[in-house]
C-alpha cells in the first residue's frame, strides 16, 4: 500500500545537451526548449493537483533553474529548495566538452555506452590541462560542499555517484519524506538513475538500459520502507516521452544529430 510519494526530475534540455556534449559539472544554463520543458512540466503537475513541501536539487544551476520554473508554474515558488552537490550530474572526468557522436565515431557506440550508461566503469580522469578544469574546481560553490574541495572527484562511475548521494538521501531527504512530506528532487539524468537503482534494486546489467529524458517527472509511489509498490511512472504524454527516450538513447551513436 503506497505511503510516500517522491517525484524524480532530471533538469529540463540544457544548453549543452542541445550541442550533444558532455556537460557534467561544468555549469550551464537552460537552453530555450529546456524552460519550456520546464514550465510544462510544473503546468502538468499543477493541473494533477500535486503539492510539494520541500525541493531538493543539485548546486549546479540548470537544476536549480528547473526546479524554480517548475515551482512558479504551480504557484508553489514559497516552497522550500535546498541545494547540495551530492545530487550533482555524474563527473566525466576527461570526456567533459566532448561531443557524444564524434566520440561514438572515433571509439566506437559500444564503447561510449559503457562510458555513458554502465554501473562501474569510470572514465578517465580530469586533470589541470583540462579546458574546464579551472572553470569546475575554482567556481566559489565547491568551497560550500561538506567535504574539502581536493577531495571531490575527478571522474566517477555511476557506482560512484550513488555512494557520494546515499549519505545525502538517508541522513537529510529520507527523514523529511518519513515526516510525511511531498518532496521533488530536481536533479540530473545520472543522480536520478543512481537513486533510481537504488530504491527500485535495479540490477547493474539493467540499469544501463535506463533512460530518463529531459524535463518529465517521473512518480515513485512507495511503502513504509520507502520501497515502491508499483512501477515508476513517467508522467505526460506517453508517445512524447518514448520520442524523448529514443532522442536521449540516439546520443551516443553516430549518426545522431547535434540538437
Amino acid at each position: 500500500m503506497s505511503k510516500y510519494k517522491l517525484f524524480l526530475l532530471r533538469h529540463g534540455e540544457g544548453a549543452w545537451n542541445k550541442e550533444n556534449r558532455f556537460c557534467s559539472w561544468v555549469d550551464q544554463k537552460l537552453s530555450e526548449n529546456g524552460v519550456v520543458e520546464a514550465q510544462e512540466c510544473g503546468r502538468l503537475l499543477k493541473e494533477k493537483g500535486y503539492q510539494f513541501d520541500q525541493v531538493f536539487t543539485s548546486i549546479l544551476s540548470r537544476s536549480t533553474q528547473t526546479a524554480w520554473l517548475v515551482l512558479e508554474a504551480m504557484g508553489q515558488e514559497w516552497v522550500p529548495v535546498t541545494k547540495s552537490w551530492r545530487l550533482n550530474e555524474r563527473h566525466y572526468g576527461a570526456l567533459i566538452g566532448l561531443n557524444r557522436a564524434e566520440m561514438a565515431l572515433n571509439h566506437g557506440e559500444e564503447q561510449v555506452k559503457l562510458w555513458r550508461r554502465s554501473y562501474d566503469i569510470t572514465p578517465p580522469p580530469i586533470d589541470e590541462s583540462h579546458p574546464y578544469y579551472a572553470e569546475i574546481y575554482n567556481d566559489r560553490r565547491y568551497s560550500t560542499c561538506d567535504v574539502p574541495k581536493e577531495e571531490l572527484p575527478k571522474t566517477e562511475s555511476l557506482k560512484e555517484v550513488l555512494d557520494r548521494l546515499l549519505p545525502y538521501w538517508n541522513d537529510v531527504i529520507v527523514p523529511v519524506i518519513r515526516s510525511g512530506q511531498t518532496v521533488l528532487i530536481s536533479a540530473h539524468g545520472n543522480s536520478c538513475r543512481a537513486l533510481l537503482k537504488h530504491l527500485e534494486d535495479i540490477s547493474e546489467t539493467d540499469i544501463v538500459n535506463v533512460t530518463l529524458p529531459t524535463g518529465v517527472p517521473v512518480l515513485l509511489e512507495m511503502d513504509e520502507n520507502l520501497r515502491p509498490v508499483k512501477p515508476r511512472q513517467l508522467l505526460g504524454d506517453q508517445a512524447k516521452i518514448q520520442a524523448a527516450i529514443k532522442k536521449v538513447e540516439d546520443q551516443g551513436k553516430v549518426n545522431a544529430e547535434n540538437k
